[in-house]
């Protein structure tokens, strides 16, 4: 019987994929991955935006109206990258996706820019004043710490603000007591040390150039060294008025570089006083060289304006206000630091000289006319005074015309291109005292009206000057200048003028605050 073999069936190889169906695969995959990159993108700007809204929303800062533009432009911005998303072609959910990454940036530069102006505004509220305390020794001293000078005797004012804190903090730092040689003032301290009397000697930093100006010495910080050094922070409280009423701004300008809460001389005392309702803002210069007690510091004894800032500057706004019998609430305090650094990030400032002059301490010219300063040349522009014949009140006139250029400048378009140089420019480089809520609440007010503000400038004119003993400098003679009666009467009088009704005219008004002035003697006669 014959049997049959039966093979196997072949099977067929797999069949390759056509050049065509590879094609289409890959663009499903792309479609896919620009499906997902889209819906993906929209999410994180619908996201951002909801966050960006209640963050702008939550200062106060914006008035409604734009805060409801804002919104309506976001949802629209979303509505569209989500209907492009939604469409089965590519290009177009390509376009949506590109749109909401643009949206993504742009959501996040602006918070970032608004964050950083909140943090800038928050960071300058918190009003600190450093003493710092300092140990000195000759400059040929072989001592080269703290520890080297254990067995020194110090030479210190004992009333003087900070000293005991810092003895406590020295011998805190030795575990063992110091020898203590007790002087009637800083300057008695100081000469001591150059005389060898003691090793050493203790006072505030801000006390150096009233030391070398009071030992007629110029070469008195060659002659000695700092050893060692002590800050003590003392807080600035915080006031407060309502958004819509007048108020008064100190701005201090101290003469130093660095750190913008240590204590020293103010060169710069200019009251701003500012009325919402009018829209009017005066400027109110007065001379650093004014003679003058310092409320709760001085008991009475007269001292020379610039040297209440060594005190602080609550001790400057103190003295101003019993100047012009006022108040002043705020203040804003700069360094040298903060006008260059501020000048330059503004891409320079376009100030109007009055008179030609040569820079006294700094090498610039000056001709009449408008000139385009950056940094240094307006900070010198600031601090010229001995190429005056008016003196301080001349500079006073320029630190006012400064101080108006850049609140134009400030408030014009043109600042916005330098907006981020601006906010690193100030970081860390002002003190104010005005809180967060209050800023929020007069830029809400001004672009609910976008009214434009008229700046008026006055000066204390100088009085006498004399050769007379001061608080801060003891026994020694300084050059001083008497307060010129007549003119602060009128400056109070204008100051008056502006918080309630204002003034425009300088002759005109200039009558009304001298008749003001005059009414005001006659009353408490």
């Amino acid at each position: 019987m014959s049997s049959s073999k039966v093979s196997p069936q072949k099977r067929r190889p797999p069949r390759k994929k056509s050049a065509v169906s590879k094609k289409k695969a890959q663009r499903r995959k792309i479609n896919k991955y620009i499906r997902i990159t889209g819906r993906v993108a929209f999410i994180i700007q619908a996201l951002l935006s909801l966050i960006m809204i209640v963050t702008i929303g939550r200062t106060g800062m914006l008035p409604w109206k734009y805060i409801v533009l804002i919104f309506l432009g976001l949802v629209v911005l979303s509505a569209i990258t989500f209907a492009m998303n939604l469409k089965r072609n590519r290009k177009i959910r390509l376009a949506g996706a590109g749109i909401s990454v643009v949206a993504i940036i742009f959501i996040l530069v602006f918070t970032n820019y608004f964050n950083r102006t909140i943090g800038l505004i928050s960071g300058g509220e918190k009003a600190l004043k450093t003493d710092n305390m300092i140990v000195v020794v000759r400059a040929d001293d072989p001592a080269k710490d703290l520890k080297d000078a254990k067995d020194y005797k110090y030479g210190i004012h004992p009333t003087s603000s900070g000293s005991d804190a810092m003895i406590t903090d020295i011998e805190g730092a030795l575990s063992s007591k110091i020898k203590v040689e007790e002087y009637s003032s800083d300057i008695e301290a100081a000469k001591a040390l150059l005389d060898g009397k003691v090793d050493a000697a203790i006072y505030n930093k801000a006390y150096t150039s009233i030391i070398a100006e009071s030992l007629e010495n110029d070469e008195y910080e060659d002659q000695v060294r700092v050893l060692y050094q002590y800050g003590i922070q003392t807080s600035i409280e915080k006031e407060s008025v309502d958004v819509g009423e007048p108020f008064n701004v100190l701005i201090s300008g101290i003469d130093v570089y660095g750190d913008i809460s240590q204590t020293s001389r103010s060169d710069v005392n200019i009251i701003v006083t500012v009325n919402p309702k009018t829209k009017k803002v005066l400027l109110t210069s007065t001379p650093r060289d004014y003679f003058v007690p310092i409320p709760d510091v001085s008991n009475g004894v007269r001292d020379k304006l610039t040297h209440a800032g060594i005190y602080g500057v609550d001790a400057s706004m103190r003295t101003l206000e019993e100047l012009y019998g006022i108040d002043i609430t705020y203040f804003v305090r700069v360094n040298f630091d903060t006008l260059i650094k501020l000048v330059d990030a503004m891409d320079g400032l376009d100030v109007y000289v009055e008179y030609p002059f040569d820079c006294y301490t700094d090498e610039y010219h000056f001709d009449k006319g408008w000139h385009d300063m950056f940094g240094d040349q307006v900070l010198a522009f600031c601090r010229e005074r001995y190429s005056f014949a008016d003196g301080d009140n001349q500079r006073g006139r320029n630190q006012e015309q400064v101080l108006k250029a850049l609140i134009e400048k400030l408030l014009s378009p043109a600042i916005l291109p330098h907006y981020a140089e601006i906010l690193d420019s100030l970081d860390g480089f002002f003190q104010l005292n005005m809180p967060q809520e209050k800023i929020a609440e007069l830029v809400n007010m001004q672009l609910t009206d976008n009214a434009s503000w008229q700046i008026l400038k006055q000066t204390a004119e100088q009085g006498e000057s004399a050769l007379e003993t001061t608080y801060s400098a003891g026994s020694t003679p300084l050059y001083i200048m008497w307060p010129d009666d007549a003119s602060v009467k009128t400056n109070t009088a204008r100051i008056e003028m502006i918080m309630s009704e204002g003034y425009t005219s300088n002759v005109e008004n200039t009558e009304k605050a001298q008749n003001s002035a005059e009414n005001t003697v006659a009353a408490q006669n």
